[in-house]
């Protein structure tokens, strides 16, 4: 098929490669305009547009996809289908129906359930058990269109939001291959979603990763495995920021006040939550490379009784 490829950030890179191996064609990539990054302000491409370019791909990237200059310039790309994943725009009606097949949206969820942004990292921050991708033929809602196929995925108990975010990757690229296939065999099953199920989450803000000790220590955990690597989960300590990478509950007690470091090993710091401990095994303080609690503590001394803080 021909195919316009609309997507921008690394989750859509695969697909994109997928695609050109299964043998289809891609007439044009649409990817967000490059952004200014460092302290030069150098323009940098987005990964999408990266890929695109070194398979001498033409590239489009307007600052509105809606505008009636945008529609015209598709209109210059005739196409069989296009294949919406991880864009970041919302899509008209007109370039919805602008191709033979539709556009076809590679979600990173099972469809009706994470509508919207960020749902990798909300499967694990909500310590899900199972997430997965749908293909969806789109509509003018966000992520509401009929279903067109879906595989699941267990999230792993050490599963990270990085983690995760590359295994869906490799599932969403087989998957829109597949999906591509049934559509142009005519075998392809549209089925509705139940609006009674869906559930929206929203984009992730570094706030969020502001850890609050009064809460449940595993749904802390779980935070803090969600937002690895971006834009982590982190406190305060001696009025210091103190990222914290990787943790475990140990005990699900309560002997002191949240917050409260009620033991320090060798290797790891004890912290207690509103129910349940939580031992901090991989941290970051303010100015300081990324390292295991062991290798933190044989440099900073940390004490029992010490509390740690909201930012």
């Amino acid at each position: 098929m021909r195919v316009i490829f609309m997507g921008t950030p690394d989750f859509a890179v695969e697909t994109l490669e997928e695609i050109i191996k299964a043998g289809h064609e891609v007439v044009l990539v649409v990817s967000q305009p490059d952004k200014a990054v460092g302290r030069s302000r150098a323009l940098k491409y987005t990964p999408v547009k990266a890929c695109a370019v070194s398979h001498g791909i033409e590239v489009f990237q307007p600052e509105k996809i809606r505008d009636a200059s945008s529609v015209a310039y598709l209109q210059k790309y005739p196409a069989d289908i296009m294949i919406v994943v991880a864009f970041g725009q919302i899509i008209s009606r007109e370039i919805l129906q602008m191709t033979k097949y539709g556009c076809v949206n590679v979600h990173a969820s099972l469809l009706p359930k994470y509508r919207g942004a960020a749902p990798i990292q909300w499967a694990v921050i909500n310590g899900d058990a199972v997430t997965g991708v749908t293909t969806q033929r789109m509509d003018e809602g966000i992520d509401t269109g009929d279903i067109i196929l879906k595989e699941e995925v267990e999230i792993r108990p050490d599963e990270t939001g990085g983690s995760l975010f590359e295994r869906l990757s490799t599932v969403g690229a087989k998957l829109c291959v597949r999906t591509m296939k049934a559509i142009e065999e005519g075998t392809a099953v549209y089925t509705p979603q139940n609006p009674a199920e869906a559930t929206h989450t929203g984009k992730i803000h570094k706030e969020l990763g502001n850890i609050d000790w009064s809460d449940d220590a595993g749904r802390i955990e779980c935070l803090i495995r969600g937002l690895n690597p971006w834009p982590s989960a982190y406190t305060r300590l001696d009025n210091k920021t103190l990222k914290i990478w990787r943790a475990q509950v140990v005990s699900d007690e309560k002997t002191a006040e949240p917050g409260c470091i009620v033991k320090v090993t060798k290797d790891a710091i004890w912290v207690q939550a509103g129910s349940g401990v939580l031992s901090l095994l991989e941290v970051q303080l303010e100015g300081k490379k990324r390292m295991t609690a062991e290798a933190f503590l044989n440099g900073y001394a940390v004490e029992e009784g010490t509390y740690l803080k909201r930012g």
